[in-house]
């Protein structure tokens, strides 16, 4: 029986899931270190003490990483349990309806501290919530990133769903920066004197609005009707082996790493850069992040030329180096002649394009490494693909939290910043890593 097609309104409800996936994710990077470490102007209590675990990393930075060594471990255990998945509903979908309710109420858990101020009972008490936000996450998108070379057979439908993906992704990254925008209304509106309660309540209804999109293809989207689901015989380990055999696939993960390490710095420290380099509003950020999603869905059409006309991989290569000049500016940010406002924009501006090209278009690499795979040794192991990937991903994202947590201790206040200059020097260092591994990246023919 030929597979069924995905109409428009069925790639968008898929897209949603990532709208969904994006905004809990991103209110993690983006406000775990603002509401428990907040600047001195921010208008926050402090939730944890800055200390130094084993002398070298402070409690931040203990905190991320930690949560996510359990990935380690789940990630590739879930994406197995998928690919061998016999459900009669299909090997991805039942698993991202279990983990759904998980994932909402352990991000709202994640900002509601054992004790409203400066305690290492918070400390304890964040990093197992984020251990269970992460393993219910991890439920969500690693099925549901797998369906994605399933539901798209050619290179063009695969490179079309994943821009639809990326905008869900971009959509849920402007939500969640604008949690101090909708804080401030609630503030308004309900006339709480505590700034960490009006957070509280965005988070929470943010949380379940992330969890009617990640909903949608649960609901909409029958895995059965518009996929092949072909069940892998090989066992967790034997399958892990043979996914990090192959050396191409090595060296895009490496620089999907260091991309995604260099981005979580710049979400982690956005606030920062914003109260405190430039001496705006925390507010701004919400607009701001705002203007480079929007911008960045305007070349949308442009890379998909770029990609068909030059190849993927030119276009991958020159975002990473566009990326790191973003990076360098940050370094200098508040010194430039001109004003605060010229600035930040200018830098967004510029970050829009390797933002559209490296949401894009990494998703469609995998999907095409996944198929051709399953093509040359008759497994279909999407699932553990994308694990991997994602593994690497969440790594990045936690390693830049803990890295932009480290660098603080060195001054994260107006006056004492140098822990902020030198996190931009840390992401142009990080986006030449990923610029020399991928220009080795071979681009699967097909």
């Amino acid at each position: 029986m030929p597979i069924a097609k995905l109409s428009l309104t069925k790639q968008l409800i898929y897209a949603s899931g990532m709208i969904g996936w994006s905004i809990v994710t991103n209110i993690v990077i983006v406000m775990l270190p603002f509401f428990y470490l907040p600047p001195s102007n921010a208008g926050l209590v402090i939730l944890i003490p800055q200390l130094l675990v084993f002398g070298l990393i402070n409690i931040m930075t203990f905190i991320t990483v930690s949560g996510r060594l359990f990935d380690a471990i789940y990630d590739p255990f879930i994406a197995s349990l998928s690919d061998q998945s016999k459900n009669p509903k299909g090997r991805r979908i039942p698993f991202m309806k279990l983990a759904i309710l998980p994932i909402i109420l352990f991000c709202c858990l994640t900002f509601y501290p054992i004790v409203m101020a400066q305690s290492i009972y918070n400390a304890v008490w964040i990093t197992c919530t984020l251990v269970l936000f992460f393993m219910a996450a991890t439920t969500y998108t690693i099925p549901y990133n797998a369906l994605l070379p399933e539901l798209a057979q050619t290179p063009y439908e695969k490179v079309r769903l994943s821009s639809l993906q990326q905008a869900g992704f971009v959509i849920g990254m402007i939500v969640s920066a604008l949690v101090n925008n909708i804080a401030d209304v609630v503030q308004l509106m309900s006339g709480f004197e505590s700034r960490n309660l009006a957070l509280q309540y965005t988070i929470w209804g943010l949380c379940l609005f992330a969890g009617i999109m990640m909903s949608l293809p649960v609901i909409f989207i029958n895995e059965k009707k518009y996929s092949v689901s072909v069940p892998s015989h090989l066992p967790l380990w034997p399958a892990l082996k043979q996914t990090f055999k192959q050396s191409n696939f090595k060296y895009f993960l490496i620089s999907d790493f260091s991309f995604y390490m260099s981005l979580s710095i710049i979400s982690s420290g956005l606030l920062f850069f914003v109260t405190v380099l430039l001496h705006l509003k925390a507010s701004i950020g919400g607009v701001l992040m705002a203007v480079m999603v929007l911008v960045s869905l305007l070349f949308y059409p442009l890379v998909n030329y770029l990609a068909k006309r030059f190849g993927k991989k030119p276009v991958i290569l020159f975002s990473f180096a566009l990326m790191s000049l973003v990076f360098v500016a940050i370094n200098f940010l508040g010194e430039f002649p001109i004003s605060a406002h010229i600035q930040i924009y200018t830098l967004v501006l510029c970050a829009s394009f390797p933002l559209a090209s490296l949401g894009i278009l990494p998703n469609a690499i995998l999907a095409e490494i996944a198929e051709h795979d399953a093509i040359t040794t008759g497994e279909n192991r999407e699932g553990m693909f994308y694990a991997v990937r994602y593994l690497f991903v969440k790594l990045g994202q936690t390693f830049g939290i803990a890295t932009f947590a480290f660098l603080t201790v060195y001054g994260e206040n107006p006056g004492h910043d140098l822990g902020l200059r030198l996190n931009g020097l840390c992401g142009f260092i990080l986006c030449v890593f990923a610029f020399i591994f991928f220009s080795r990246f071979k681009e699967v023919k097909q």
